[in-house]
């Protein structure tokens, strides 16, 4: 398929494209995306109907665009679309593919030729997952995303804090249980029908845009289905660029996302890490005289002292250095934070050092 590109194409934010998702990538200018999260096809290569014991028709997928004239038809569009979605992605942007075991190994093995750089693959296990009605397999209660940079240099998105944040402060683990989309969120045709048979939970999406984007980035989601990524993107103070070839789809997608209210701008800070902070040496500390050349700081338990030195450092017995490097030698320990190590006497009382270089952050942050 030979598509002109357009590197100087005007950026389509927050509107739905209709039509073939490769050509209408394609359209679009290089390097203008920060993410991607893509739902594509599973290819479940359906034989007949599937029925409950109690006889009744699984609505399973077994529409037009999930079928394939094979494996090899599967893996050419694939690489295609992937392809035109590296194209697309900034030098620092990554992607989301989610699948299930009819064809995320397939998916994975194109990224990993087209030179993505996998990061996780994380493994969404549903709380409440479809039973498997034949009794002939296990059920399958899970799918799988692949967390990918566009390259292995890429210096990708991830809010660790924020991840850690929204885990009760627990480190968030590659595992994630969440619900399938069902009750009120799962949208409905006119009929009382499912509108879309993979509908992806908002849950999902929030953590997915939380962990890995910014507010103002942009996400391209190139199946866009009934909009779940618009939605989710909108409320958060993100970007989104739809791509829907289905006209009943994009219908009832523009109409979830018109009542879509965005977040203001309070509600969409989220816990930094700590490596984004500025960095403040202990140095300045002592030039803005809020600890005094001499001054003595104590460890946490009080055995160990230290002066402080005009220079920055400390001294104590023989020991000379940093504020990290002497209470190491002091604990002989191969490393020490010397800022939540070291205290000084404030009204009567032992405070770390750490809240003199909090009170000089937040004058960076004003």
């Amino acid at each position: 398929m030979n598509v002109r590109h357009k590197p100087e194409a005007a950026m389509p934010r927050d509107r739905i494209l209709a039509g073939d998702c490769i050509e209408v990538m394609a359209s679009l200018p290089d390097a203008s995306v920060d993410l991607v999260f893509a739902d594509p096809p599973y290819n479940l290569q359906l034989r007949g109907e599937l029925h409950r014991p109690n006889n009744t028709r699984v609505d399973g997928v077994d529409d037009h665009w999930d079928q394939f004239d094979g494996f090899a038809a599967y893996d050419a569009f694939t690489r295609a679309w992937l392809k035109e979605a590296r194209r697309l992605l900034k030098p620092n942007g990554a992607i989301w593919v989610i699948g299930s075991y009819h064809n995320i190994f397939r998916v994975g093995a194109t990224m990993q030729d087209l030179g993505y750089w996998i990061l996780n693959d994380v493994v969404w296990r549903k709380s409440n997952p479809m039973p498997n009605f034949r009794g002939m397999r296990f059920t399958n209660a899970h799918e799988t995303l692949i967390w990918a940079s566009r390259a292995e240099a890429a210096k990708y998105t991830f809010n660790y804090e924020a991840l850690k944040a929204l885990n009760e402060g627990i480190q968030m683990r590659s595992d994630w249980v969440l619900p399938i989309c069902s009750g009120a969120e799962r949208l409905k045709d006119g009929e009382g029908a499912k509108a879309h048979p993979t509908q992806k939970p908002e849950s999902l999406l929030h953590r997915v845009l939380v962990a890995t984007t910014k507010p103002g980035d942009i996400v391209l989601d190139p199946f866009f289905g009934t909009g779940t990524t618009g939605a989710v993107a909108k409320a958060l103070g993100r970007h989104f660029i739809g791509i829907e070839r289905e006209d009943t789809y994009r219908e009832i997608a523009e109409a979830r996302i018109a009542t879509v209210r965005r977040h203001d701008a309070a509600a969409l800070e989220i816990t930094q890490s700590k490596r984004a902070a500025p960095r403040v040496p202990f140095g300045q500390v002592v030039e803005r005289g809020m600890l005094k050349t001499g001054q003595t700081l104590w460890s946490p338990n009080g055995r160990h002292a230290a002066r402080v030195r005009a220079d920055g450092t400390l001294v104590a017995d023989d020991v000379k250095g940093s504020i990290h490097q002497v209470g190491a030698a002091l604990e002989h320990a191969p490393s020490c934070n010397g800022w939540t190590y070291w205290h000084f006497e404030q009204s009567g009382t032992r405070v770390p050092i750490d809240v003199l270089r909090q009170r000089i952050r937040a004058e960076l942050a004003d």
